[in-house]
């Protein structure tokens, strides 16, 4: 059965979602991040080459060429097409998702794995909320982890 891991008390969620992503890079995982949103995901696309001057993380969006070659897909599709995309290559179909749009991911429950990064904003604390019982409703049990506990990532 697939795990959902919501990591609340982010105090910038894009921000944070790119440190995730990096520890992901970094541990050798593929994934595919989603967010219908364009706007935010061009944000998230545009924090992910300037979030840190020492490293970087090789992602492209879902419709690129080099899709099947990339650890990171960015998708304000579908994530399945964006994953079964990223597949092509020699590298494995991305297994996780990060999910950054309001609402959850279509087609979530053919990932392994999926993330979801809560701020302290009230609204997006309340679509999380909301996803987290839509992840119940299907039979999904929720893991929930606190970000405000953690020392900063730096």
């Amino acid at each position: 059965m697939m795990r959902i891991d919501f990591a609340f008390g982010a105090p910038d969620r894009l921000r944070t979602a790119c440190q995730v992503v990096r520890k992901r890079y970094l541990a050798g995982q593929r994934l595919v991040v989603y967010c219908r949103d364009g706007a935010r995901l061009a944000a998230f696309d545009r924090m992910l080459w300037a979030f840190d001057d020492t490293s970087f993380v090789p992602h492209v969006l879902a419709n690129d060429p080099l899709a099947a070659e990339t650890p990171v897909i960015l998708t304000a599709g579908d994530p399945q097409q964006a994953a079964a995309a990223a597949g092509q290559g020699e590298q494995p179909q991305p297994s996780w998702l990060l999910n950054l749009d309001t609402d959850c991911p279509p087609g979530f429950e053919a990932f392994e794995r999926l993330l979801e990064i809560v701020s302290d904003d009230p609204e997006d604390k309340q679509a999380a909320r909301q996803r987290w019982r839509t992840y119940q409703t299907a039979g999904h049990t929720p893991q929930s982890h606190d970000l405000s506990r953690q020392q900063p990532d730096g």
